[in-house]
């Protein structure tokens, strides 16, 4: 869960962060992904913390670099954005919202039964069909996984279960 201040100013940069999109995901939010983990006010300095989806994740420099312009472009000049791996990211932090987004997308959304609990199966996100068939383990990213159907035939990225 995202840790957030009762004061109007970190509402407020959490509002302007509300824009900065995931740099392989653009469709998606760092909110939406739950990346974005916290933000504070110290004596004008903003410190904003974010979890990577995994260790090493090639995105996280282009994160950090997309939070710092945005806050700069709202005035804020003096931005520390700091990495946070524990607790490390899980796809239970994924906003609904950017479940949905990912399926409209094409990319499969997280589903709890691949990580071995109850809850749901991976589907189709262009028909629904729940016939589907790991292609393989790895997909565009390192965080997705290829799937192809077998009621519609189009091959699509799961974004796994962490």
């Amino acid at each position: 869960m995202v840790a957030m201040r009762d004061n109007a100013e970190t509402a407020r940069l959490f509002e302007l962060l509300s824009s900065v999109v995931d740099p392989e995901i653009p469709v998606l939010t760092l909110q939406d992904l739950g990346v974005l983990r916290d933000i504070s006010v110290n004596d004008g300095e903003v410190k904003v913390s974010i979890t990577p989806t995994y260790a090493g994740c090639p995105a996280m420099e282009a994160m950090r670099a997309d939070i710092e312009s945005t806050l700069a472009a709202a005035g804020y000049e003096r931005v520390i954005v700091q990495q946070i791996l524990s607790p490390a990211w899980s796809t239970d932090w994924m906003s609904q919202s950017g479940r949905e987004k990912l399926r409209a997308y094409g990319i499969a959304p997280p589903v709890s039964t691949a990580c071995g609990q109850p809850g749901g199966q991976i589907e189709c996100p262009q028909c629904n069909s729940g016939d589907v068939k790991l292609v393989s383990e790895f997909g565009s990213t390192a965080c997705k996984a290829l799937y192809q159907c077998q009621d519609c035939r189009e091959p699509f990225d799961y974004f796994k279960c962490i």
